[in-house]
């Protein structure tokens, strides 16, 4: 089965629910809404024609270009990716990629964390990952069993992959630059 045969598979069973696919990338994508993605992931795992028992990784991409004199150029609106890769060990070499897009702040208030469901249910490896997209990119996973800081401090204010972020002069008393 074809990363084309597949994506057309999930179209056919899901409809509306892929939004946008792209099989001309290195990665061969689609996109669901955060409603879906539990349904779309565990159907990847468990049909027999699928098989994607591998959750490789999930990254996190924060598309805003804060120079506004760039901003108009850069083709796309600021928001928030979550991108899972997926692998199969019953049809070695086949892979892909599932995507959802979230606002930059949870109804567009500055400081609310954008929200996606936890896949912990769905592949365990979900935990740790999801955890450390949560500690640097500031996306809260709902329905996570321990979503907490994994790499930065429990006090430490802020999530330092946000493109605006700004970095403290100084962490309890110690100055950083």
């Amino acid at each position: 089965m074809t990363e084309k045969d597949i994506i057309t598979r999930l179209e056919s069973v899901f409809g509306q629910a892929i939004v946008e696919k792209n099989l001309e990338a290195i990665d061969p994508y689609v996109v669901v809404p955060g409603e879906h993605l539990e349904a779309v992931a565990r159907y990847l795992r468990d049909d027999p024609e699928m098989r994607f028992e591998i959750l490789n990784d999930i990254t996190g991409v924060d598309y805003l270009e804060p120079d506004s004199r760039k901003a108009a150029k850069a083709g796309f609106e600021p928001h928030i990716e979550v991108v899972y890769h997926l692998s199969s060990f019953s049809f070695p070499g086949r892979r892909l990629t599932l995507k959802v897009k979230l606002p930059r702040w949870k109804d567009d208030v500055v400081g609310r964390l954008p929200e996606v469901p936890s896949l912990c249910r769905v592949w365990a490896t979900a935990d740790w990952q999801e955890r450390e997209v949560y500690d640097l990119l500031g996306v809260r996973f709902l329905g996570h069993p321990n979503l907490c800081r994994i790499l930065l401090a429990e006090d430490w204010v802020g999530h330092p992959l946000r493109k605006d972020y700004e970095y403290p002069l100084e962490y309890h008393g110690i100055r950083g630059r």
